[in-house]
């Protein structure tokens, strides 16, 4: 691309918009910054056809209004590569989720090229292409952005145009394109986004580490409070506090601003300004009847012959893996096993393209309908036998 249009003026963005009404899918991709707020700041917008490429500047056009439109137009397809944190910015400015969406780095699992591939590698993979790397720590909310910054932009939809029919051709001809419907819809399930207060507790780094049930209420009201405060300031958590000091907090449950104020790495600024508050916060965790506080999910605790089922299970995900040229992390991992061979009804590998591809040959597995057996070095699924006879 020799120039890339870049779209700050209203009427260039409804001439553009009008030229995307009625095509079928189109590249989308977006720039942000989010280290000093809590909200993701929407810096730049990449759109791209087959025909065409824009970037679009929302920090200078108030009205997106002819953009929205096709976001969220259901006979539009709108192709992304590792979609969340864009989806993520749009919900949050919009209340609902663009779509229908198509995520490259999911398909690209289904095409053989790896679990989480990222986006430069599965560009070399697909057109043969090496993408420009130097611009990746751009602050994307300067004004203006020089030509080369447009550039390495504008290439991360460019190129997704080029590679977006040829991956979904491939996933055509094997048959597999249908398999992505659940893994799209579930990424526009609006739940996805809507960060939840109550139960952010349960993300906190090594919380699993905590012991007793008021700790766990004490981290709880902890964690709620700096969500609910780093929203209403648009701040990021660790700002207010950070994971392991709402866990050194849960565990020393200090009763005064003086014993607070000792706790490691507890901001001095975050003591002076809240310290009564915390304090509160700490004290009604410390009394929590058992009944209302919180508990941690039971993890599955596997007897010694499940283990050893685990372990040939991983096997066997890896014989399916390799047999149908995917890589068995993007199938499954040990705890997924752990729960199918738990009886876990929820298990990931008893959905959607994960069971049709590995699910239900290991389930008929567990259930001995179908027996292991090496052939010429090779792994072999002996069906209609059971290996015990």
């Amino acid at each position: 691309m020799e120039t890339v249009p870049f779209i700050d003026q209203p009427e260039a963005l409804k001439a553009f918009c009008e030229r995307l009404k009625g095509v079928d899918w189109f590249a989308l991709d977006t720039e942000f910054i989010r280290q000093k707020t809590y909200y993701p700041q929407l810096c730049l917008i990449q759109v791209a056809t087959p025909e065409e490429v824009a970037c679009i500047d929302p920090l200078n056009l108030e009205d997106l209004s002819p953009l929205t439109h096709l976001l969220f137009d259901p006979n539009i397809t709108k192709v992304l590569h590792a979609a969340s944190q864009d989806l993520e910015i749009f919900f949050h400015q919009q209340g609902r989720v663009p779509g229908p969406i198509f995520d490259t780095q999911v398909a690209a699992s289904l095409l053989g090229h790896g679990d989480q591939v990222g986006y430069g590698k599965l560009i070399q993979l697909v057109l043969g292409v090496e993408l420009e790397k130097g611009q990746s720590r751009t602050d994307w909310a300067q004004r203006p952005l020089e030509t080369i910054q447009l550039r390495y932009a504008a290439d991360d939809v460019h190129y997704l145009a080029r590679a977006y029919p040829l991956m979904r051709q491939a996933l055509e001809d094997n048959g597999r394109l249908a398999w992505l419907e659940d893994d799209f819809q579930r990424m526009q399930d609006p739940r996805t986004y809507q960060p939840d207060p109550e139960t952010i507790w349960r993300r906190l780094k090594g919380i699993n580490t905590l012991r007793g049930e008021q700790a766990l209420a004490v981290a709880r009201n902890l964690a709620r409070w700096r969500e609910q405060e780093a929203m209403r300031l648009d701040r990021p958590r660790r700002w207010l506090l950070q994971d392991e000091v709402i866990l050194d907090l849960a565990r020393r449950k200090p009763r005064d601003l003086k014993t607070l104020e000792r706790v490691r790495g507890l901001a001095e600024q975050t003591a002076r300004r809240h310290g009564d508050t915390l304090l509160e916060l700490i004290r009604e965790g410390a009394q929590c009847p058992s009944a209302d506080c919180p508990t941690l999910p039971p993890r599955t605790r596997l007897e010694a012959d499940q283990e050893a089922l685990v372990d040939v299970a991983m096997g066997l995900l890896r014989h399916l893996a390799l047999k149908n040229d995917i890589s068995p992390a993007a199938i499954a991992t040990r705890r997924d096993l752990e729960a199918l061979v738990s009886g876990d009804p929820d298990c990931s590998l008893l959905q959607g393209w994960r069971a049709r591809l590995a699910g239900r040959e290991l389930s008929t597995w567990l259930r001995g309908e179908t027996g292991l057996s090496v052939r010429g070095h090779q792994l072999t699924l002996t069906h209609g036998e059971n290996p015990e006879r």
